[in-house]
């Protein structure tokens, strides 16, 4: 799985065993011009059929006649848009006495934040770290997020009640997710435990707010081995990026409102409008926006900071969601049968199309490129190794206007 914004995927399924080019000629751009045109020739004709992995659709068109003298492999087409995978957007709120300005906008800006990421269509869920509950230094979100009228968890939304203390919040976010001593619910900086929100398929963005830095560096954050907090005799799970997490944090993106005030020097504090400035300008939250690609804005900017912050926040969370490179096989037209022996896999872009081999399995990957079958006997799906994933994404990803066709009917090229 690698991060791919949603793309289109034109497939080509075998209509006719004649007509196939010889395996080592330049057979599969002829399929592609031929087919992907809707129907030359004797096309037009439509044959039933859909697929139902990955949340994709199909609709075949019969394929016409090749050109330049050779004979086409002549097939059907089908276009299918891949579904995104779902994204998990952790909020965590500082709730020391100077964050009253700032919690009173998250509160009044959250349900915003939510129907953003809803009209992109993606499949979200928003997980709240911070005191739960009505004062002005604690957080209830209203419904429709919520899912009570008394700030209850819902099917979209879920709150951790957690103290979160002005240099603590990165401690607070491991400890509360790994359940450790010291961050437990019903313990001073404790809460109600999150991780079982959280879905192994989905992309994961953290946004902190706050007016101070973190006692944890960057680095302790991702990749800390666990065990006593190195600030108090309390104990913390794994870095977000340890290996015993399976990989649900990989890819992360931090985003932050917090008190930078110089986009180069990172140990420079904003300014609030009385001139005073918050307490830190929270370097370590810098490191992590920069390293992760997320977006920041300076809380010392107030109300008229949030709507563009939360609309850059939902822009990211957009910008960052993730499709797997699963690529669902649609079902051969009635009366014919799928050759697994004659397919292969481009990335078009315009006028150029870089053909990318078969290499059996995923251990055939390596670091090169690739594609192979989720099932080499009877496949569902195409699947592309992470070299070719990462291509497609940039060349099929957000504005781009590229492709990825999988092409059925002529020989695969092997690597």
């Amino acid at each position: 799985m690698r991060r791919l914004s949603l793309f289109t995927v034109v497939v080509l399924s075998a209509a006719c065993e004649a007509g196939v080019a010889p395996s080592g000629e330049s057979n599969g751009p002829s399929s592609s011009s031929s087919s992907s045109a809707g129907g030359g020739g004797d096309g037009g004709a439509q044959a039933g059929g859909s697929s139902t992995s990955g949340g994709s659709s199909s609709s075949f068109n019969q394929g016409g006649q090749g050109t330049g003298g050779e004979p086409a492999c002549t097939g059907v087409s089908a276009e299918a848009t891949l579904e995104a995978l779902p994204v998990d957007i952790i909020w965590m709120v500082d709730n020391s006495n100077s964050m009253d300005p700032a919690i009173a906008q998250v509160k009044a800006g959250m349900n915003n934040f939510a129907a953003l990421i809803a009209a992109s269509s993606l499949d979200y869920k928003v997980i709240l770290l911070s005191k739960r509950g009505t004062g002005p230094l604690e957080i209830c979100i209203p419904q429709p997020l919520a899912g009570d009228a008394s700030c209850g968890n819902g099917p979209l939304f879920f709150q951790s009640s957690v103290d979160v203390l002005s240099t603590q919040p990165l401690e607070q976010v491991l400890g509360t997710l790994g359940q450790t001593e010291g961050y437990m619910l019903g313990q001073p900086r404790g809460g109600e435990p999150w991780a079982q929100e959280l879905r192994p398929e989905a992309t994961k963005t953290i946004v902190v707010v706050t007016d101070d830095n973190a006692r944890l560096s960057a680095t302790q954050f991702q990749t800390f081995a666990g065990g006593q907090n190195p600030f108090n005799s309390l104990t913390l799970p794994p870095g977000i990026l340890d290996a015993s997490w399976g990989g649900l944090f990989n890819n992360f993106v931090f985003s932050g409102i917090y008190g930078w005030g110089d986009p180069n020097d990172p140990t420079v504090t904003c300014q609030y409008p009385d001139t005073t400035s918050p307490p830190n300008a929270g370097p370590t939250y810098t490191t992590l926006v920069q390293l992760t690609g997320g977006v920041r804005a300076q809380i010392c900017d107030g109300a008229p900071a949030w709507a563009n912050f939360f609309d850059s926040v939902a822009q990211a969370v957009v910008q960052s969601s993730e499709v797997d490179c699963v690529l669902a096989i649609p079902p051969p037209p009635e009366g014919e049968e799928l050759d697994i022996d004659k397919v292969n896999v481009e990335l078009v872009s315009g006028n150029d199309a870089t053909l990318i081999p078969n290499v059996t399995n995923q251990a055939g990957c390596g670091s090169g490129e690739g594609w192979y079958y989720d099932d080499p006997v009877t496949p569902a799906n195409v699947i592309l190794c992470p070299v070719s994933c990462d291509h497609a994404q940039d060349l099929a990803g957000p504005n781009q206007p590229g492709k990825v066709e999988v092409q059925f009917g002529c020989d695969t090229i092997v690597q």
